[in-house]
């Protein structure tokens, strides 16, 4: 008698085990990922905020009415405009000397990188008060400045008794220094372009100076701008330190004002309250300028 037997056209295919009703998938129950220790965090730096604000708020002591007086004073606002010239003259002398310097440090010329180099080394190496000292002091150190043929007789001077004011040593100080630091940014955001590109350019036969202009400058920005706003924002703040030179600065107006009613606190916190405003507003200009520059590139 033959053995017949029959083959499944088709198995099934085995099943895993698993409890009852987790078949469908649709049935599945989806549990959000939990971090307890995430809202631990919150909860506490909440509080901890939560109490600050209310030392603020209820704590006498930051006599918040003498803070009102003299957040808007006369004075004041004349420091914060003294403040602001000094920022403003710094930035655009200090960076246009930065500029300068940074592409001496690119240059080809081996004496003209080592200028640049010196220049650096000894401005970043020198405490800006100490620059800032030297710079009023200058009638002390030179009687008078000659101009005429290099070690050589004199066609005319200048007494520099009266060349260099208090003002003047403050900006030619800030810029100086601000300058050494300007270059190395500069240079940095030069470098970060691809040399690729300006060789693309230079055999299309496009000139040096456009290719600066138009293809090496704007791709630079993008590194320079937050590094460029943070020195700004520095020497900003870094403007108070001209207060060893009785010029009327922020800083300097305050202590002038609690030395003689002796609110000490509230004077310090009108200071705080338009560094804390001004660098508000600069921040919200680099947000701008970057956005501006970063046109065309991928985040």
């Amino acid at each position: 008698m033959p053995l017949t037997s029959e083959i499944p056209v088709e198995q099934a295919a085995p099943q895993r085990a698993g409890p009852p009703g987790t078949d469908d998938p649709a049935a599945l129950k989806v549990v959000p990922v939990r971090h307890p220790w995430r809202w631990a965090a919150i909860v506490v730096t909440a509080v901890l905020i939560a109490q600050f604000v209310h030392g603020l708020v209820t704590n006498p002591a930051w006599e918040w009415a003498v803070f009102a007086q003299f957040f808007t004073a006369e004075t004041v606002l004349k420091a914060v405009w003294v403040t602001l010239q000094l920022t403003v003259y710094g930035t655009t002398l200090g960076f246009a000397l930065g500029v300068v310097l940074a592409f001496m440090r690119l240059s080809g010329s081996p004496f003209l990188r080592w200028v640049a180099f010196g220049y650096i080394w000894a401005f970043r190496s020198i405490p800006l008060i100490v620059q800032l000292l030297f710079w009023f002091n200058l009638a002390y150190l030179y009687k008078r400045l000659e101009f005429g043929i290099p070690f050589g007789p004199g066609f005319f001077h200048v007494d520099t008794m009266g060349l260099v004011g208090a003002m003047g040593a403050a900006v030619l100080g800030l810029a100086l220094h601000q300058a050494a630091y300007a270059a190395e940014i500069v240079r940095g955001g030069v470098l970060a372009v691809d040399g690729g590109q300006l060789e693309a350019a230079a055999a299309l036969g496009i000139p040096r100076l456009r290719q600066l202009r138009r293809i090496v400058l704007p791709q630079a920005m993008r590194s320079i701008l937050p590094n460029a706003t943070n020195e700004v924002i520095s020497l900003f703040k870094g403007t108070s330190i001209v207060s060893v030179m009785a010029i009327g600065e922020l800083f300097y107006q305050v202590q002038v004002i609690y030395g003689r009613n002796g609110r000490v606190v509230p004077l310090l916190m009108v200071a705080t309250a338009w560094y804390v405003l001004l660098t508000t507003v600069l921040s919200v200009l680099q947000h701008y300028v970057e956005r501006h520059f970063s046109k065309g590139a991928t985040r």
